[in-house]
C-alpha cells in the first residue's frame, strides 16, 4: 500500500518533468526567432539563409529521431534522456560562442540531435505513469512546449534590449545544463517493465494506415507551427506592429494541449472533430493576410489552438491505440522524424517566397493550405 502510494504520488513529479523538458525543447529551437534582424544583419544573410539556422535542427532532427526512438523503447526513456539532456545543455551553450554562420548552423545542427530523443521519450514516460488519462497528460506536456515556445518568442524579445544575442542563448543554454541535472537526480521508472520490441515485429507498423496519416499529420501540424513560430516576429515587424505580439500563438499553443487531451479521453469518434480543427485552421491564417489588430490577435491565436490540436491527437494515438500501443516510442519516433520534413522545408520556402516576392502573402497561403488540406483529408481515416 505504501509502495503504491509513493508511486501515485511521484507520477506527478515525472508529468512536472514531461513538461518542463517539453519547455525546454522549444526554448532552445526558438531563442532565435525574435532574433532575425540583429543576426541577419549582423551575418549578412537572406531571408533564406536565416530560414536555414532553424531548419538546420530540423535536419538532424529528421535524421536522428527514428532511430534514437527505437532506442529509447530499447533502453528505456530514463537512461535515453540522462544522455540526451547533457548533451543538448553542452551545445546550446557552445551556439552562444558562435562566430560565423557555419559555426552557428552546426550548433544547431548538433543541438537537433540532442533535442530529437524528446518527443518519442515523452509518450512513454506517459505511457510509463499515467496511462490511465494519456489524452490530458500529454495534453500537459504539450503545454510545456508552448510555454518554451511564448518564452522564446515574447520574453527574448525584451531581453534583447538588456544584453546581446549570444548572451541570452547562452542564459538559455545554462538553464539546459541544470534541468538535466536535476533529471539525472530525481527522474525513475515505475514498477512497470518497459517495451521489448523487436525492429522485425516494428516493421510490421509500416502496414498500417494510421501510421502514415499520422506522419502527415505531423508534418502539417509542425510545419505550420513552428513556420508561423519562426516568421510572425518578422512579419509582423513589416506590417510594423510589435513583435511581442506573436505570442498571441504560444496562448492558442498552450490551451490547445489540455483541452483538446481532455476530450480525447472522453470521445471515441475524432473523424469530426480533425476535420473541424482543418477548417478553422486554414480560415485564421488566410485572414492573418489584412486582418487589424484586434482580429489578428484571435487569428493568431486559433493558429496555434488549431495545428497543435492536430499536434496533441498525432501524440496521443499511439500510446492509446491498441495496434500501435506497443510501438508507441518507435510509432512517435518514425512520425515525428519524417514529421519534421514540414518544419524544415517550410521555414525555408516561406523565406524564400518573401526573397521573391518581396511580400509574405503567398508565404502564409502556403502555410494556410499545408494545415487545412492535410487535416481536412486526413480525418477520413478515422472514426
Amino acid at each position: 500500500m505504501n509502495i503504491n502510494k509513493k508511486l501515485k504520488n511521484y507520477k506527478w513529479v515525472m508529468v512536472s518533468f514531461s513538461f518542463i523538458i517539453a519547455f525546454l525543447l522549444h526554448l532552445l529551437l526558438f531563442a532565435t526567432a525574435p532574433m532575425a534582424t540583429i543576426i541577419m544583419k549582423e551575418m549578412n544573410l537572406s531571408y533564406a539563409g536565416f530560414g536555414f539556422i532553424f531548419s538546420a535542427a530540423m535536419i538532424s532532427l529528421i535524421i536522428f529521431r527514428l532511430f534514437l526512438g527505437f532506442i529509447s523503447d530499447k533502453i528505456g526513456y530514463i537512461k535515453a534522456l540522462k544522455i540526451a539532456l547533457p548533451f543538448s545543455g553542452i551545445v546550446a551553450v557552445l551556439r552562444a560562442l558562435s562566430q560565423t554562420y557555419i559555426q552557428l548552423v552546426i550548433s544547431q545542427f548538433l543541438l537537433g540531435i540532442g533535442l530529437a530523443v524528446v518527443l518519442p521519450c515523452l509518450p512513454l514516460l506517459i505511457k510509463d505513469w499515467v496511462s490511465e488519462r494519456v489524452g490530458l497528460s500529454t495534453g500537459v506536456y504539450i503545454s510545456g512546449f508552448a510555454v518554451g515556445n511564448a518564452t522564446a518568442l515574447g520574453f527574448t524579445s525584451y531581453l534583447l534590449e538588456l544584453m546581446s544575442w549570444k548572451s541570452v542563448l547562452l542564459l538559455y543554454g545554462c538553464i539546459a545544463i541544470v534541468i538535466s541535472g536535476f533529471w539525472w537526480i530525481i527522474a525513475k521508472t515505475s514498477l512497470k517493465t518497459t517495451s521489448n520490441v523487436k525492429l522485425k515485429e516494428f516493421m510490421k507498423v509500416f502496414k498500417s494506415k494510421k501510421v502514415w496519416v499520422l506522419l502527415f499529420f505531423m508534418i502539417a501540424s509542425m510545419g505550420t507551427y513552428d513556420t508561423l513560430a519562426t516568421w510572425m516576429p518578422k512579419v509582423l515587424e513589416m506590417k510594423c506592429l510589435n513583435k511581442a505580439f506573436s505570442s498571441f500563438l504560444s496562448l492558442g499553443f498552450f490551451l490547445a494541449g489540455p483541452i483538446i487531451g481532455f476530450i480525447l479521453d472522453k470521445i471515441k469518434n475524432r473523424k469530426l472533430l480533425i476535420a473541424f480543427l482543418g477548417l478553422i485552421s486554414f480560415a485564421s491564417i488566410v485572414t492573418l493576410l489584412y486582418a487589424p489588430l484586434p482580429i489578428l490577435g484571435v487569428c493568431l491565436f486559433l493558429a496555434g489552438f488549431t495545428s497543435i490540436s492536430m499536434l496533441t491527437i498525432s501524440l496521443t494515438i499511439p500510446p492509446k491505440d491498441e495496434e500501435l500501443s506497443i510501438y508507441a516510442g518507435s510509432v512517435t519516433g518514425f512520425t515525428s522524424s519524417l514529421g519534421n520534413i514540414g518544419p524544415f522545408a517550410m521555414p525555408i520556402i516561406f523565406g524564400l517566397l518573401i526573397d521573391v516576392t518581396r511580400s509574405f502573402q503567398y508565404s502564409i497561403l502556403a502555410v494556410a493550405l499545408l494545415a487545412g488540406v492535410t487535416f481536412t483529408l486526413g480525418a477520413k481515416v478515422f472514426t
